[in-house]
């Protein structure tokens, strides 16, 4: 990500939760805030580069329903399932965490996810600290005032640059209680970061947080970074353009003995194939589906 610019990616994604809720006739998530907070000129842009990659036909075709370009084009995504699956998983999670007496929830590189807004009594119960990037951060808080809403407040909005900061010390200058147990959850951003900044915020997580605490997260399979499978071609080319390369992954039969190694224990570990299966939802897919490369974790701080 480039320093002074919002997260791209995080933008498509909060498009791609909302044209879910907007046009899949049984959603796995609701989410009605999506697309009010990404600004229009990010539209317009993936609108362009949507239609840079058709030929003359085709582009013709889709100017017949404008609106529909950009919705079309997120759906054909790669990332799309993942998208989905990962956010209602990661949910189910924190509900039974709540459930267990859980009040603290932070969201690393929470980008432009709306839970505090788009699920209020669910919010109620929770203090929230959202971490990331202070252009991703000033970005989303103006989107939310434009719309007209106040920032809800259980959500405590923290601006790092977390290649400089390590989670612990984001959180020491909020209202964080590290002698209460927190659900973490990380998404969409280890495969964006080198193997050692990985490494440094397990290991932050673990040491700011209370014993029994959980992260649920999502990465990559190593193997598939020098991999010539078309799917995963296609979705690391279309991040690159983005300004949002990958840069590393994890080996799915060493990940319980990484995690360990980082003071948590892997409770549970699936590709998103696996993971749709688990919402009888194989349907939600495009031409790539559920991907087998990208998977969702759930670890807890201690042995």
């Amino acid at each position: 990500m480039q320093n002074l610019t919002a997260s791209r990616t995080a933008l498509a994604t909060s498009l791609m939760r909302a044209a879910h809720t907007r046009l899949d006739p049984h959603p796995l998530i609701n989410d009605l805030w999506g697309d009010s907070l990404v600004p229009d000129s990010v539209r317009d842009l993936l609108r362009d580069v949507a239609l840079s990659g058709m030929d003359a036909a085709a582009r013709a075709a889709a100017m017949k329903s404008p609106a529909s370009i950009v919705d079309n084009y997120l759906l054909a995504s790669a990332a799309y399932s993942n998208v989905i699956i990962r956010t209602r998983y990661t949910e189910d999670a924190l509900k039974a965490a709540i459930a267990r007496g859980i009040r603290q929830y932070v969201m690393i590189g929470a980008g432009f996810d709306s839970f505090a807004l788009r699920r209020p009594d669910f919010a109620a119960d929770l203090e929230i600290f959202e971490i990331d990037h202070p252009a991703t951060q000033t970005l989303k808080i103006q989107q939310i005032e434009r719309c007209g809403a106040v920032p809800p407040k259980p959500a405590h909005f923290i601006a790092a640059d977390l290649s400089r900061r390590s989670v612990a010390e984001a959180l020491s200058d909020s209202a964080f209680r590290s002698d209460q147990p927190a659900f973490f959850s990380w998404l969409g951003v280890t495969m964006y970061l080198t193997r050692e900044a990985n490494f440094a915020t397990l290991r932050s997580i673990a040491a700011c947080s209370k014993a029994g605490s959980e992260l649920a997260f999502t990465y990559i399979d190593a193997g598939l970074l020098t991999s010539d499978s078309e799917s995963y071609q296609q979705l690391a080319k279309t991040v690159a353009a983005l300004g949002e390369p990958f840069l590393s992954g994890f080996d799915p039969a060493a990940l319980a003995n990484d995690l360990r190694g980082c003071g948590l224990t892997l409770l549970e570990d699936m590709d998103m194939q696996h993971a749709a299966a688990r919402y009888g939802r194989e349907d939600l897919k495009n031409e790539a589906g559920p991907s087998r490369f990208s998977h969702v974790a759930l670890a807890r701080v201690g042995f």
